[in-house]
């Protein structure tokens, strides 16, 4: 019996130190990003690989200087990325060349792929130019949020769209969020119906937020998506009520708009460089009070997801430095 107790006294003082020193590394992270100064630093330029000069970098804080931004991270993506790509393309041209004050750019993030990633987005800035379509390389990979907040960062758009390499959402879609953004940004300004063509109205200015959802899906994606899919969708789904709030029923959909002055609130503040970013914009967007609005878009699932079981520890870490880091105040707000 003796011999029993001293096992269980050692058992408690093996969780009792493990949990103290998970505490501690939390809350040692949480304090490292407090001024948000651990983020990548990629040099301020782009290189236009057809003449090898340098481009300047524009940064969110510049005014726009195009109507539309899509930002595409991407991470060994050699194979999936260049059908998502022709898709994009073929529908900015499209529509471009029925409206003539439609501009646009595609600015891809290579987070540190091993594959063909950057020969295949170098490629694409060869046959569109620099203008349409950029590249900024991270050098190593550091995370889905952290791709696109650099994308965000450096980006030209009125509107900035957020979109995955896989091409599950249809590029079209977009129109979607955009309409809805036109809608409630007329709104917010007191615009009545007559100003829906006003090309006055600068729908950067107004700090708005469209998030594509898959939430109508959910009862056919259940029953086709993996086991350990659905695992982690579920659970994922409570911790993010707990840490977030409700109000938004899909989070991780990658396929979200913002108007410039929502970026620039949303992005400089970021901190989480994984796949728990979008919850942390969504209570950014709470904390700010920029509006959500939630769509229902057209997604497929292709082969190929990141997501595994092993991506769960990662998503409960950044969630548990998101809840210390703004609940005790050691993540502050630029405002």
């Amino acid at each position: 019996m003796g011999f029993l107790w001293a096992i269980v006294e050692l058992f408690v003082v093996f969780v009792s130190i493990a949990i103290l020193v998970l505490g501690s590394a939390i809350v040692f992270e949480a304090y490292r990003r407090r001024h948000n100064h651990t983020h990548v630093e990629a040099p301020a330029i782009f290189e236009d690989p057809t003449s090898l000069k340098e481009v300047p970098c524009p940064y969110i804080f510049d005014p726009a200087e195009k109507y539309i931004s899509l930002i595409i991270p991407a991470f060994n993506e050699e194979h999936r990325l260049p059908g998502a790509l022709d898709e994009t393309m073929n529908y900015l041209q499209q529509r471009a060349a029925k409206d003539k004050s439609f501009s646009y750019e595609v600015v891809i993030i290579d987070d540190g792929s091993t594959d063909g990633t950057k020969r295949v987005a170098f490629d694409f800035v060869r046959k569109y130019t620099v203008d349409n379509v950029r590249v900024i390389l991270l050098g190593r990979n550091h995370g889905k949020g952290e791709a696109i907040r650099k994308g965000m960062l450096h980006s030209r758009g009125e509107l900035l769209l957020m979109l995955d390499a896989d091409g599950a959402t249809k590029v079209d879609d977009l129109e979607k969020l955009e309409k809805q953004i036109h809608a409630v940004a007329r709104k917010e300004l007191h615009f009545g119906d007559a100003a829906a063509s006003d090309s006055s109205l600068r729908i950067s200015d107004v700090p708005i937020a469209a998030f594509g959802s898959r939430a109508h899906m959910e009862e056919k994606a259940l029953a086709t998506r993996k086991w350990y899919r659905n695992f982690l969708m579920k659970g994922f789904h409570v911790v993010v009520l707990l840490a977030a709030g409700p109000g938004i029923r899909d989070t991780q959909c990658g396929f979200k708009m913002f108007t410039r002055a929502a970026a620039r609130k949303l992005f400089t503040n970021i901190r989480l460089k994984r796949w728990c970013f979008d919850v942390e914009v969504v209570y950014l967007c709470k904390l700010f009070g920029i509006p959500i609005i939630e769509i229902s878009v057209n997604w497929s699932e292709i082969p190929g997801s990141k997501v595994n079981p092993l991506s769960i520890p990662n998503m409960l870490w950044e969630l548990a430095l998101m809840s210390l880091g703004y609940r005790t105040g050691m993540w502050q707000i630029c405002t």
